[in-house]
């Protein structure tokens, strides 16, 4: 990796990384209490315990903080720099023993994602890259998909999307689909190349994406919301959903998904 003008900010996230593979040491997927919250999304010990050593191993005075495990001051409207987290993505993969769960950190500088770290503690996998200096996958340089074309390629969907059948009207595709959980590490995994698209029709919030959206930028991928460029610390951190993919597909992906796109729109 080249130098950049986020090392410190790189330096961090690679300690708050070190922290988080810490305290998911002292718990065992698949055998952990879990609460509900509002909307049936499952919250452990483990995603508080994340939280608190993330706050503390990334944030600096003069900077915004956003976390699907804090009360969301809004305050950090007046930063040009904000921590966008989720210090379990795929807390529902994580209870039940399923290796599809990451933490993910992202810097959010003049609502851009500029850099980001995510970890798979289950796979030993992770991903870190800004926007000036690429990405690396497990300490060795990466990059995004150079696929040309859709026929062949690998598109990692939501499980819980693809249980609810959201993704029966992709079946005769000329992609092949490949259910994942966690937003966060499908994002990842395709800013490496390990696999070639990933897609969501369904809402997502910021912390859900924004880690991978700025690996996926550091890797030379394409990356936006359904209706155009991302923007992030926003005051209602709710996305309308997320297309990426390597950079040669993106003209063949948003023509395969313009009438969703569409029909999306007008429902909006």
């Amino acid at each position: 990796m080249k130098a950049s003008s986020y090392s410190s900010v790189l330096e961090r996230i690679e300690a708050a990384l070190a922290a988080a593979r810490e305290i998911f040491a002292r718990f065992t997927p698949g055998k952990i209490e879990t609460e509900y919250k509002s909307g049936h999304d499952p919250v452990t010990e483990a995603d508080r315990a994340l939280d608190a050593a993330l706050r503390q191993n990334l944030l600096r005075d003069g900077e915004g903080w956003l976390s699907e495990e804090s009360a969301d001051d809004l305050s950090r409207l007046d930063h040009d720099r904000v921590w966008v987290v989720d210090p379990l993505d795929g807390t529902r993969e994580f209870v039940q023993g399923i290796p599809e769960f990451c933490v993910s950190i992202a810097m959010v500088e003049r609502g851009q994602p500029v850099a980001a770290g995510v970890c798979n503690p289950a796979t030993n996998e992770t991903f870190i890259g800004a926007i000036d200096c690429g990405l690396t996958y497990n300490h060795a340089p990466a990059r995004a998909s150079q696929r040309r074309e859709l026929r062949g390629a690998v598109v990692l969907a939501s499980r819980t999307e693809t249980k609810r059948g959201e993704w029966e009207k992709f079946q005769n595709a000329p992609f092949r689909i490949k259910p994942m959980g966690s937003v966060a590490y499908k994002l990842a995994r395709v800013s490496a190349a390990l696999e070639d698209i990933t897609f969501t029709l369904t809402p997502k919030n910021e912390w859900d994406i924004a880690g991978g959206a700025a690996l996926i930028a550091s890797a030379g991928g394409f990356v936006q919301t359904l209706r155009g460029p991302l923007t992030c610390n926003r005051k209602d951190p709710l996305i309308d959903g997320l297309i990426a993919c390597g950079p040669f597909l993106k003209h063949d992906l948003l023509h395969f998904l313009a009438p969703s796109l569409q029909l999306q729109n007008k429902q909006a």
